[in-house]
């Protein structure tokens, strides 16, 4: 069972292992406060693609398209998350503010359609 759920939100056991998909740290945040269990910047979209995107709704189905092809591009990183997935609870942790249109959201929605 795969989770998202913000970086500012406070951490819980139920979120199993906690795994980071943003390319930047979360503005603000401490590692200690944070509890990251595995950072990985590789599979979050490229800096180009999230600056183009700037979390705008209406850009959002582009965006699924073009993360979706980098994703298709890294499948190293998409199965390492596959193996790390399969061995226990996850929780995909985003600092974007809005919880529908983030790279987190669109990972889930990667993976659902990738089995």
């Amino acid at each position: 069972m795969i989770k998202i759920k913000r970086a500012y939100e406070k951490p819980a056991k139920t979120d199993g292992q906690r795994i980071l998909v943003d390319r930047l740290w979360p503005r603000g945040l401490s590692k200690k406060e944070a509890k990251i269990d595995l950072w990985l910047k590789d599979i979050a979209p490229s800096n180009e693609l999230r600056k183009w995107f700037g979390h705008e709704p209406g850009k959002w189905l582009k965006f699924l398209e073009k993360y979706f092809k980098e994703l298709d591009k890294n499948q190293t990183a998409v199965n390492n998350l596959k193996e790390m997935i399969k061995k226990e609870k996850t929780t995909l942790i985003y600092a974007a503010k809005n919880p529908q249109f983030n790279q987190a959201k669109a990972l889930i929605e990667y993976l659902a359609n990738k089995k």
